[in-house]
């Protein structure tokens, strides 16, 4: 810290930071184990929902195989693709210590763009598996974005409650005792000089 004039105010203005500092250096504390803990179920929900997203990436490819085998690669081309106009992505938001989490569905029913000239069974469980593959791809990525968020912010708050602990309160815990001993000392000088004041009237 920059020089500061050795006072009684200027110490006790000091320890005020320094219980500032320490109070602000708990709650990093408490913030990172609540980061930690979220982590950790994200964690959790993203392997859950990246093991279903690798079951619906096999059925849809099963499906696709049926399909082609059913109508042919250029008759799958040609076949009515799916209508998403009234499907949506709703996205259920919250926050933790100012960190934005969310979870996302797939919201509506998709439909055929138009009739199929000839309908096949293979070629309509294959549109509804790629529909399946696409919502549990949205409901990854949500989770993925919520760990990418909590990491960035338990990484920032545990590099700003190391400043303090390491740095920032040591320094300060430092100061507090520089000036405390200066202080001593300029107490004793006065003493001395009062002592050699008092002796000298006394004459």
């Amino acid at each position: 810290m920059a020089d500061v004039t050795p006072t009684r105010s200027a110490v006790l203005e000091l320890k005020d930071e320094r219980r500032a500092m320490h109070e602000g250096y708990v709650f990093l504390d408490e913030k990172c184990l609540l980061l930690a803990g979220e982590i950790l179920r994200e964690i959790a929900l993203h392997e859950q929902a990246w093991r279903a997203l690798q079951v619906a990436h096999d059925d849809a490819v099963a499906a696709l195989r049926a399909a082609v085998a059913r109508n042919g690669l250029e008759g799958l081309q040609v076949y009515p693709a799916a209508d998403l106009d009234a499907v949506r992505v709703h996205a259920t938001k919250r926050s933790l210590m100012g960190v934005a989490l969310q979870s996302v569905e797939l919201l509506g029913q998709a439909s055929a763009s138009a009739p199929a000239a000839d309908r096949s069974p293979e070629a309509e469980g294959c549109r509804r598996a790629f529909l399946l593959l696409l919502e549990r791809a949205a409901a990854r990525g949500a989770h993925a974005g919520n760990l990418e968020r909590l990491s960035l912010e338990y990484r920032r708050s545990v590099r700003r409650a190391r400043a303090l602990q390491d740095v920032l309160l040591p320094e300060c815990d430092h100061t507090v005792r520089d000036l405390e001993t200066r202080l001593e000392e300029l107490e004793q000088e006065d003493a001395i000089w009062m002592r050699q004041g008092a002796s000298l009237v006394g004459r």
